[in-house]
């Protein structure tokens, strides 16, 4: 308080001290009774009013722009808080979506968050909350209420890294659900393509695509994406075939780890194939 009125006292004391006088001034005048003496004080009062509306309008700028200030600091704390809920929001309908799938599948699934994400466009791998001590693998798949997410490549005691199917690494065996066609699945860094299809082969846009059950790695079908582009190859004997994923991995941050190994002896060249450094 003291500091705001030696402030105040500093910026504004020859007004303060014209105040003073005028009402010095007044007083005197006051005491007057000669009509010339009226006038004079009559003027007076109204100088005074308005040097004195003059300061209060000062004032009230000045308050006006510390309201505005407490009232942007408010309205800043608010659009956070609000943020803040969205986002539990968003977290709270995953989780949900992730218990009621959990609930009708019948398999045994491991929930995992993902703790951290590569950058790179080629080689995506994910880090997730699980690891050894809560019965993860390598070459578990990694899921969630959509579909296929990635693979688990390698585990410690508390983490797991998974490659995820944006990975040039992970080459995966699917299958067209619909003509039961098989083929393998890759990134190109750019898009997700299922490789030596030959043209005769009957694929068509639209046909689901799901892990293959020819596959050692995959236990179970899973749904992997859907065709969105066929076409077939000018050249040579293989058709295009672009998939577009049911899972996207951008906004996903909770997962399931499928805990089946369709065999203790694991097939370990395809393994290798899927870690292929």
């Amino acid at each position: 308080m003291f500091r705001f009125l030696s402030k105040v006292w500093t910026n504004f004391r020859e007004y303060i001290a014209l105040i003073l006088l005028i009402l010095l001034s007044l007083i005197i005048l006051s005491q007057n009774k000669n009509p010339n003496v009226q006038k004079i004080r009559a003027i007076a009062f109204g100088s005074f009013a308005t040097v004195t509306s003059v300061i209060s309008d000062l004032f009230n700028v000045t308050n006006l722009k510390r309201e505005n200030e407490e009232l942007r600091e408010t309205n800043a704390n608010l659009m956070l808080q609000i943020s803040r809920l969205r986002e539990y929001g968003i977290v709270n309908k995953e989780l949900k979506d992730l218990l009621a799938f959990k609930d009708t599948t019948g398999f045994p699934l491991i929930p995992a968050s993902i703790v951290s994400r590569s950058l790179s466009r080629t080689q995506n791998t994910i880090t997730l909350n699980a690891g050894k001590k809560d019965g993860v693998l390598p070459g578990m798949p990694v899921i969630n209420d959509r579909g296929f997410i990635g693979i688990v490549n390698s585990v410690s005691e508390d983490f797991a890294i998974a490659r995820t199917l944006n990975n040039v690494d992970l080459r995966l065996t699917v299958m067209d659900e619909r003509s039961r066609i098989n083929g393998i699945l890759i990134w190109t860094g750019e898009e997700l393509i299922i490789i030596n299809i030959p043209n005769t082969f009957d694929v068509e846009a639209g046909d689901r695509i799901i892990t293959s059950d020819v596959s050692s790695i995959v236990p179970i079908p899973i749904p992997v994406g859907i065709v969105e582009e066929f076409r077939q190859g000018e050249e040579g004997v293989f058709s295009y075939i672009r998939v577009k994923p049911f899972a996207d991995l951008a906004p996903v941050e909770n997962v399931f780890i499928l805990a089946m190994v369709k065999s203790k002896q694991i097939d370990n060249l395809e393994l290798n194939f899927y870690r292929r450094q």
